[in-house]
């Protein structure tokens, strides 16, 4: 941020203008700018995977009255981000259009730097919590090479012959012992013993080298994810919109606030900031309260249950959107509205119900995929569970892009008129939009049949200094809509 405010403040860091006609940047200029554009991405890979991961860690499972806490955390760590995007696109917007690019980029900078001092304060009281496997990626692959090499083998008939190491193994290591799954069961093959039946289960050294169940297990939750994963990928889409197309479409309605003051297209999108930050509150004092007396449940609904309820609001708000422009389109035809710079006597606030509903949505399935990954990641590997989350982010707005593209091709052959043109006063959003409310509908019934398939992480929590063993099957994420088989 230091760079890019340098960039945007030191003559000869940027282009000459004169009577606001700017000259082409120089190579220099271009690279220096785009340099620290990169700096800042792989700053923020190092800290977007991680710091929900970390916040998270803080919390002792053993711990009763912080695993309640702990239910809230991804509630309010969301809230805090989308605090801070909205003051970004309201106050930084502003300053940067009406004071400069070099003081729209040197607040954030000063911000983070504070950010980073706070961050630091805090180094002694932060609880780390210890990694129990060298190489957990390692032991993926282990797994998978142990399965293909038994593959011609005959699994036992009771899951209790599979090699695993017994309870004191996992209580004197602090470890978890996940318990086993009746899905995949090829990759059991990896557990099967290979005649070191005499092994000492409560050391790892001197058991045969077969995989045991845990390990497969964390294979299994990982391909589980991943199923969950691609079936994010079209709400990640839809959420895409929010800053483009829904932009484009506002530029050409009536944006009119009073005689002597215009509504910018894109503030719209603070919108779905406000009833995300209304929503929250309501969500996690009202409504988890209200259904954990209903349903028992700690968190109210489960995981699953809540992104299907997001994805559910997020079909709707596509709805509602096709609705919006079916209008739109109605208006032009019969005010015979043709440029592209001729404004559609329709207001913008017409487009306000699907930001909202997005926003709403947004408390279900972003904030619910963020818990549900770190949640059902293998021990050791809850980093991995927020890479999901932000690579699904990522891949949803390539998908956007890609969808676009194809679409604005396809429609253009043969002389057609494109969906998605430049004039979209003479174009067919509506039928795109129409597409997208086809495949949002599509993807929620993949959704509720992947979910049907997925079996919740059932584990043992054990602590050296308890006199009893607590098993966490996650019996709060058993409830139906057919997410638990």
């Amino acid at each position: 941020m230091i760079l890019l405010t340098m960039a945007v403040s030191f003559k000869f860091m940027k282009p000459t203008c004169t009577n606001g006609v700017c000259n082409k940047a120089s190579p220099l200029q271009i690279a220096f700018f785009y340099s620290a554009l990169y700096i800042v991405a792989i700053g923020a890979g190092g800290t977007k995977p991680n710091i929900s991961t970390f916040g998270a860690d803080q919390f002792d499972d053993y711990n009763p009255h912080e695993k309640k806490l702990k239910v809230s955390f991804f509630n309010w760590w969301m809230f805090s981000s989308f605090l801070g995007a909205l003051f970004a696109t309201l106050c930084l917007v502003y300053i940067q259009e009406n004071f400069g690019w070099g003081l729209g980029y040197g607040i954030p900078a000063v911000g983070l730097l504070v950010s980073l001092f706070i961050f630091y304060l805090g180094t002694p009281i932060y609880r780390h919590k210890a990694r129990k496997t060298k190489s957990p990626a390692r032991e993926l692959f282990q797994v998978l090479i142990a399965a293909f090499n038994n593959r011609k083998l005959q699994l036992p008939n009771s899951p209790s012959e599979l090699q695993e190491f017994d309870l004191q193994y996992y209580i004197q290591t602090g470890k978890r012992q996940v318990h086993h799954t009746p899905v995949l069961r090829c990759l059991d093959k990896a557990a099967i013993k290979d005649g070191s039946n005499n092994a000492d289960t409560s050391n790892p050294s001197s058991s045969s080298s077969s995989c045991t169940v845990t390990q497969v297990e964390g294979v299994k939750l990982v391909f589980g994810m991943m199923l969950i994963w691609l079936v994010t990928l079209i709400p990640s889409t839809i959420w895409a919109q929010i800053n483009t197309l829904f932009v484009k479409q506002g530029t050409t309605l009536d944006r009119n606030l009073g005689p002597n003051f215009q509504i910018p297209a894109a503030s719209l999108g603070s919108f779905v900031t406000f009833s995300m930050l209304l929503s929250v509150p309501m969500y996690d004092r009202f409504f988890v309260p209200f259904m954990r007396k209903k349903t028992g449940n700690p968190r109210g609904i489960t995981l699953l249950q809540r992104l299907g309820i997001g994805f559910a609001i997020q079909v709707i708000a596509i709805a509602i959107a096709y609705a919006v422009e079916v209008r739109r389109m109605h208006v032009i035809r019969t005010h015979h509205v043709a440029g592209p710079k001729e404004i559609v006597p329709m207001s913008i606030f017409w487009l306000l119900p699907q930001y909202v509903l997005l926003g709403i949505a947004d408390v279900f399935n972003a904030i619910g995929l963020l818990e549900f990954f770190y949640d059902q990641s293998p021990e050791d590997m809850q980093s991995l569970g927020t890479t999901f989350f932000t690579s699904g982010i990522g891949v949803g707005n390539f998908l956007n892009s890609f969808l676009v593209t194809m679409v604005d091709k396809i429609t253009v052959t043969g002389g057609g008129k494109s969906w998605i043109g430049n004039n979209l006063n003479d174009s067919h959003l509506d039928y795109y939009y129409g597409f997208l409310l086809a495949i949002s509908a599509l993807n929620l019934g993949v959704y509720l049949w992947a979910s049907s398939r997925y079996i919740y992480k059932k584990e043992t929590l054990q602590a050296l200094n308890e006199d009893c063993i607590r098993i966490d099957g996650k019996t709060m994420d058993t409830s139906p809509l057919g997410l638990q088989v």
